[in-house]
């Protein structure tokens, strides 16, 4: 009889502990998989913002056949009306195309920090800017066609050659003045931005003395971008620290689903404010 209890509770223990390892098995198992759900689920938003970005592009195109209609058939008419169609046209077609250029670098920015690589959507973004630049020659051959039926156009003028750099038919002046609109507007949006190792931004001169940007650093190393496109950017590193100055509540640093850190720039201006150079410390 005690010999029976005892082989009994031996069994019993065996049994507890198999149970012990089946738990730990589903476990580890569960949390595999939530993991992989979360990257499949960032991978799927990433598509579906560059898809609703490429919609968007699409239907800028789509907007400005349609104007481009509307202009033919205002030049048929004569009069006033007919000259504000078309001015009003000309303004709707050139800020559409403007807003598309954006929409493509947005785009190339997307593609650039999304953990998605296709090569795919990349010759779709190749194919957009080639529409771009096609449509770019259509509508500077549309406005040398109403220039000779002196249908003159002031503002469209100034657009036209705000967007083209090659158009030849501006006056020298406007030329000027654009260019010089132009570069101030680069500037002003312009912003720089580099992370790495302690030992790497030593080597750069980047970090010298434990002084941050004091010494003659290495502009080269950093990456150049547009403060009005570019509001993330993936430091690929589960450690980070932002050396530089910038407002706390402009930016966040979250983790993605591989714990690698995302800087997440909220309102641009304020975060660019006090330095348009950023540096960010990973290991």
């Amino acid at each position: 009889m005690r010999q029976g209890l005892t082989l009994l509770a031996a069994v019993l223990m065996l049994i507890g502990c198999n149970q012990k390892k089946d738990d730990a098995m589903r476990e580890a198992m569960m949390q595999q998989r939530d993991s992989l759900n979360s990257i499949i689920v960032q991978k799927d938003n990433e598509i579906n913002d560059m898809v609703a970005t490429m919609n968007d592009v699409v239907e800028g195109f789509r907007a400005i056949n349609e104007a481009e209609q509307r202009v033919t058939v205002a030049r048929m008419d004569e009069g006033a009306n007919a000259t504000e169609r078309i001015r009003e046209n000309m303004q709707f077609i050139q800020q559409t195309m403007q807003q598309n250029r954006e929409l493509i670098n947005k785009l190339r920015t997307q593609l650039r920090q999304s953990s998605v690589r296709g090569d795919e959507l990349r010759r779709t973004i190749d194919n957009l800017q080639r529409q771009m630049e096609e449509k770019d020659a259509q509508v500077r051959q549309l406005q040398a066609e109403l220039a000779a039926k002196n249908v003159q156009i002031d503002e469209l003028t100034e657009q036209v050659n705000d967007l083209s750099q090659n158009v030849s038919t501006l006056q020298e002046e406007t030329t000027q003045k654009s260019q010089t609109i132009s570069s101030q507007d680069k500037q002003l949006h312009t912003a720089w931005f580099v992370y790495g190792t302690k030992k790497e931004l030593k080597a750069q001169h980047i970090i010298e003395d434990g002084q941050v940007l004091q010494a003659n650093f290495n502009h080269d190393y950093f990456t150049k971008i547009d403060i009005r496109i570019d509001k993330e950017i993936r430091l690929y590193s589960r450690s980070a620290r932002v050396l530089t100055s910038h407002p706390a509540s402009s930016y966040t640093l979250t983790q993605d689903a591989n714990k690698q850190y995302i800087l997440r720039i909220s309102n641009p201006q304020l975060f660019w404010s006090t330095s348009k150079y950023l540096v960010v410390l990973v290991k």
